[in-house]
Protein backbone atom coordinates (compact mmCIF):
# COMPACT_ATOMS: atom_id res chain seq x y z
CA UNK A 1 0.00 0.00 0.00
CA UNK A 2 1.65 3.55 -0.71
CA UNK A 3 0.07 6.86 0.17
CA UNK A 4 0.12 10.40 -1.55
CA UNK A 5 -1.08 13.35 -0.16
CA UNK A 6 -2.27 16.31 -1.85
CA UNK A 7 -4.39 19.22 -0.50
CA UNK A 8 -7.29 21.55 -2.52
CA UNK A 9 -8.77 24.40 -1.84
CA UNK A 10 -12.83 24.98 -2.78
CA UNK A 11 -15.37 26.03 -0.08
CA UNK A 12 -13.03 24.27 2.80
CA UNK A 13 -9.28 22.62 2.27
CA UNK A 14 -9.65 19.03 1.61
CA UNK A 15 -6.88 17.03 2.40
CA UNK A 16 -6.90 13.90 -0.62
CA UNK A 17 -5.73 11.10 0.08
CA UNK A 18 -4.39 9.12 -2.83
CA UNK A 19 -4.25 4.94 -1.88
CA UNK A 20 -2.62 2.44 -4.41
CA UNK A 21 -2.44 -1.20 -4.11
CA UNK A 22 -5.31 -4.13 -2.34
CA UNK A 23 -6.53 -2.14 0.97
CA UNK A 24 -6.91 -5.69 3.26
CA UNK A 25 -5.78 -6.93 6.06
CA UNK A 26 -2.01 -6.83 5.66
CA UNK A 27 -2.45 -2.87 5.24
CA UNK A 28 -4.75 -1.57 7.03
CA UNK A 29 -3.22 -0.78 10.20
CA UNK A 30 -0.30 1.28 7.91
CA UNK A 31 -3.95 2.86 6.25
CA UNK A 32 -5.56 3.79 9.67
CA UNK A 33 -2.16 5.18 11.19
CA UNK A 34 -1.78 7.77 7.91
CA UNK A 35 -5.45 8.49 8.32
CA UNK A 36 -5.11 9.30 12.09
CA UNK A 37 -1.69 11.26 11.53
CA UNK A 38 -3.62 13.18 8.89
CA UNK A 39 -7.28 13.64 11.65
CA UNK A 40 -4.60 14.76 14.39
CA UNK A 41 -2.18 17.27 11.72
CA UNK A 42 -5.51 19.16 11.21
CA UNK A 43 -7.15 17.71 8.38
CA UNK A 44 -11.18 18.07 8.76
CA UNK A 45 -11.82 17.34 4.87
CA UNK A 46 -10.97 13.91 3.52
CA UNK A 47 -11.71 12.52 0.48
CA UNK A 48 -10.03 8.91 -0.20
CA UNK A 49 -8.56 8.69 -3.72
CA UNK A 50 -9.09 5.11 -4.43
CA UNK A 51 -8.36 5.01 -8.06
CA UNK A 52 -5.34 2.89 -8.02
CA UNK A 53 -6.59 0.56 -5.37
CA UNK A 54 -8.41 -2.64 -6.85
CA UNK A 55 -9.89 -4.26 -3.87
CA UNK A 56 -11.30 -3.20 -0.41
CA UNK A 57 -11.85 -6.02 2.00
CA UNK A 58 -13.81 -5.46 5.49
CA UNK A 59 -10.68 -4.28 7.12
CA UNK A 60 -10.13 -1.42 5.09
CA UNK A 61 -13.92 -0.75 5.32
CA UNK A 62 -13.54 -0.70 8.81
CA UNK A 63 -10.81 2.12 8.65
CA UNK A 64 -13.50 3.92 6.48
CA UNK A 65 -15.71 3.25 9.17
CA UNK A 66 -12.75 4.86 11.75
CA UNK A 67 -12.21 7.57 9.92
CA UNK A 68 -15.99 9.01 9.93
CA UNK A 69 -16.19 8.73 13.72
CA UNK A 70 -13.19 10.55 13.94
CA UNK A 71 -14.00 13.29 12.01
CA UNK A 72 -17.98 13.75 13.39
CA UNK A 73 -16.22 14.02 16.64
CA UNK A 74 -14.27 16.73 15.39
CA UNK A 75 -17.52 18.12 14.20
CA UNK A 76 -20.96 18.15 15.73
CA UNK A 77 -23.27 17.81 13.14
CA UNK A 78 -25.22 20.98 13.21
CA UNK A 79 -26.60 20.33 16.55
CA UNK A 80 -27.71 16.75 15.03
CA UNK A 81 -27.81 14.23 18.21
CA UNK A 82 -26.09 10.67 17.42
CA UNK A 83 -29.90 9.15 17.19
CA UNK A 84 -31.08 11.95 14.49
CA UNK A 85 -27.57 11.27 12.82
CA UNK A 86 -28.70 7.45 13.38
CA UNK A 87 -32.15 8.20 11.48
CA UNK A 88 -30.63 10.19 9.05
CA UNK A 89 -28.25 7.50 7.68
CA UNK A 90 -31.55 4.61 8.07
CA UNK A 91 -33.36 7.44 5.72
CA UNK A 92 -31.03 8.68 3.25
CA UNK A 93 -30.63 12.10 4.30
CA UNK A 94 -27.49 11.76 5.94
CA UNK A 95 -24.20 11.84 4.42
CA UNK A 96 -21.08 12.95 5.66
CA UNK A 97 -19.86 16.58 5.38
CA UNK A 98 -16.42 15.25 6.13
CA UNK A 99 -15.38 12.38 4.51
CA UNK A 100 -16.15 11.02 0.87
CA UNK A 101 -14.39 8.34 -1.61
CA UNK A 102 -13.17 8.58 -5.44
CA UNK A 103 -13.36 6.19 -7.76
CA UNK A 104 -13.87 2.67 -6.30
CA UNK A 105 -13.52 -0.33 -8.43
CA UNK A 106 -16.62 -2.33 -9.54
CA UNK A 107 -15.97 -4.71 -6.46
CA UNK A 108 -14.86 -2.68 -4.32
CA UNK A 109 -18.36 -0.33 -5.32
CA UNK A 110 -20.56 -3.41 -4.91
CA UNK A 111 -18.92 -4.58 -1.65
CA UNK A 112 -19.37 -1.09 -0.21
CA UNK A 113 -23.50 -0.36 -1.35
CA UNK A 114 -24.07 -4.56 -0.14
CA UNK A 115 -21.98 -3.02 3.51
CA UNK A 116 -24.79 0.03 4.16
CA UNK A 117 -21.85 2.44 3.62
CA UNK A 118 -23.10 4.23 0.82
CA UNK A 119 -25.51 4.90 3.04
CA UNK A 120 -23.76 7.53 5.01
CA UNK A 121 -20.44 7.96 2.98
CA UNK A 122 -20.55 9.97 -0.84
CA UNK A 123 -18.78 8.24 -3.48
CA UNK A 124 -17.59 10.04 -6.96
CA UNK A 125 -16.49 9.30 -9.67
CA UNK A 126 -15.61 12.99 -11.04
CA UNK A 127 -12.47 14.83 -8.83
CA UNK A 128 -14.12 18.45 -9.08
CA UNK A 129 -17.84 16.83 -8.26
CA UNK A 130 -16.22 15.70 -5.33
CA UNK A 131 -14.17 18.85 -3.86
CA UNK A 132 -17.34 20.65 -4.67
CA UNK A 133 -19.18 18.62 -2.22
CA UNK A 134 -17.45 19.23 0.73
Amino acid sequence: MEFRITNENGRVPVTILHLSGDLDASNYKEFQKKADELIDGGARHILVDLTDVPFVSSAGFRVLHHMFNSLRSLHPDANLTDEQVRQGISAGTYHSPHLKLLNLSPGTRKAFELTGFDMYIETYTDLKQALAAF
